[in-house]
Formats: C-alpha cells, sequence, structure tokens
C-alpha cells in the first residue's frame, strides 16, 4: 500500500496520460484514508491537549490535501482511461450524489483488456 501511494505521488505524480489498474487506484485511496484518519486523530488530541498543537496538526493535514490534489486528480484520469473513458468524465462529479454514484460506478468496473484508446493494459501495481 504504501509503495504505491510513493508511486503515485512521486513518480506519477502528474502523469495524466496512460492508464492506472483498480487496484492502483484503491491501494492509493485506502493509503489516504488511513493517513487523514491518522491525522485527524492526531488533531483531535493536539486540540485537547493545547489548541496550538492542535492548529500544527490541522496545519500539516491542510498541506496534505494541497500536496495529493494533483497525483489525485491525474490517478483519476489515470483509472476512467482505464474503462476507455475520457478524464472529462471526472467532471460529472461536480454533480451532486449522481455524479459521485457514476465516478464510483466508473471507479468499480473492469478496465477494457488489451490497449484501449488511451494506450496499453495498465501496469500492474505492486501490492
Amino acid at each position: 500500500m504504501i509503495d504505491i501511494w510513493k508511486t503515485v505521488v512521486m513518480q506519477r505524480f502528474a502523469k495524466f496520460d496512460g492508464r492506472a489498474g483498480r487496484s492502483e487506484f484503491w491501494w492509493y485511496y485506502l493509503a489516504n484514508i488511513v493517513i487523514n484518519l491518522v491525522l485527524t486523530i492526531l488533531m483531535v488530541i493536539g486540540f485537547n491537549l493545547a489548541g496550538a498543537l492542535g492548529v500544527l496538526v490541522l496545519l500539516v493535514l491542510i498541506a496534505f490535501w494541497v500536496v495529493i490534489i494533483v497525483p489525485t486528480v491525474a490517478l483519476a484520469i489515470r483509472r476512467l482511461h482505464d474503462t476507455d473513458k475520457s478524464g472529462w468524465w471526472l467532471l460529472i462529479g461536480f454533480v451532486p450524489i449522481v455524479g459521485t454514484i457514476v465516478l464510483l460506478v466508473f471507479y468499480i468496473m473492469e478496465g477494457t483488456s488489451g490497449p484501449n484508446n488511451f494506450g496499453a493494459a495498465a501496469e500492474p501495481a505492486s501490492a
């Protein structure tokens, strides 16, 4: 999980072309959930111990969110490419509820086998 997260954030930071398989996508999201959960717990503890400590952890959490914006969007676009959908489908996420459900279905779908309009099959994730 950590290796995939590092690969997405450091090596494929702004790679919007190509394809990303389901395992790469979901392991990355699981890692982000764990990191967010840990930082949120630390923030709550920090606010209970000393307000300044909580603010410091909150700033770290905000910095984390800012850092992962580009790799997260790039990964989502590559995941859509794996299902032979344009990255522009990501904009449907702005439609409340329905857009989120549509994107979730696309993210869960199995990618096309072999090459498609967006390149060769996704490289297997090293989980």
